[in-house]
């Protein structure tokens, strides 16, 4: 049984706009995880629902030490919770500035992207639980759902001066909530993504078939030097790793040149009992011939010019007495 490991997202595009969606949701809530971190307000919000009677009071912890009894502060009023969002604010935004160039460069495969968006879901929906959380600590005052500044107006607060901080305490939650539904459909969609068709499987098939024949080919070019193919066409031997090259003749004085030699081809086929007619380069029709220029010739030999001859005087004739 062959695996078919899915590479392709079947809705590309919509892939960018929900991460296109996510971005700005993104960078609010690393933004007010960052402000509310190293309790700017936690225990501001834990004090003034105490004030008014909707939850328990942090002095709990001091009065528990005091009379040594144990004592663990609800998850919501936690330095965990704060500590967490905070985190997971940080490794929402690693995830989007990661997986945005992976998506365009083809490499952010579908079960990858399943498995981080699987992972920031549960991660989130834990953050959105942990914020929600109640506060039965005191009994007197016991809070069984989520805090005062979710299910109330921030305009109750005992305190005006935490007013915004309740506002960002609710913005928080709202956002992880949106957050959340962001996340869930950008795992939907790549588990979408995760069960390729049959048209896809016969796709990849084929692939894998040309690629393996390719590599057998190549296998025997690399065993057998002589089956590379030379043929009139041009065809220069594949190379492992490069593609199949056409060979442009050389050209020298406005003629193309021939891969093999004329008096290679001239012994191999006077070898093989081939006439004077099969020899290379009778045929003129097919190959232009260069152009000689023709001399004059003449019929009479050059001779070197004639140098003036020397002769000398006659003799005197004797004079009579």
């Amino acid at each position: 049984m062959q695996f078919f490991f899915p590479r392709q997202h079947r809705h590309y595009k919509l892939t960018y706009w929900l991460m296109a969606v996510e971005f700005p949701f993104t960078i609010v809530v690393l933004t007010l995880t960052g402000i509310a971190s190293h309790n700017l307000y936690r225990s501001l919000l834990w004090q003034d629902g105490a004030d008014n009677g909707f939850n328990s009071a942090p002095d709990e912890a001091l009065y528990a030490a005091a009379n040594h009894r144990p004592y663990k502060a609800p998850i919501v009023w936690s330095d965990f919770i704060t500590n967490y969002n905070l985190v997971l604010g940080v490794l929402s935004t690693f995830f989007l500035i990661v997986k945005l160039p992976l998506h365009a460069m083809h490499l952010f495969h579908p079960p990858i992207a399943a498995t981080i968006h699987g992972s920031l879901v549960a991660l989130y929906i834990v953050a959105a639980r942990y914020q929600a959380g109640s506060d039965m600590s005191d009994p007197q005052h016991p809070q069984p759902g989520p805090p005062w500044y979710i299910t109330k107006s921030c305009s109750v607060a005992a305190q005006p001066s935490n007013i915004g901080y309740c506002a960002q305490a609710k913005s928080l939650f709202a956002i992880t909530v949106i957050v959340i539904v962001i996340y869930v459909a950008e795992f939907g969609i790549s588990v979408h993504s995760c069960f390729i068709t049959q048209e896809e499987k016969e796709q990849v098939l084929e692939a894998r078939e040309e690629k393996r024949i390719e590599k057998e080919f190549e296998e025997e070019i690399l065993k057998s030097p002589s089956m590379i193919p030379m043929s009139a066409a041009g065809m220069v031997p594949r190379t492992p790793g490069f593609p199949p090259m056409v060979a442009s003749p050389a050209v020298r004085h406005g003629a193309p040149i021939s891969p093999f030699t004329p008096r290679h081809l001239a012994f191999n086929r006077l070898g093989s009992g081939s006439t004077s007619s099969d020899l290379p380069l009778r045929d003129n029709s097919s190959m232009p011939t260069p152009q000689i220029p023709c001399q004059p010739q003449t019929t009479e030999a050059q001779t070197p010019p004639a140098q003036p001859m020397y002769f000398p005087p006659p003799p005197k004739k004797a004079m009579k007495n």
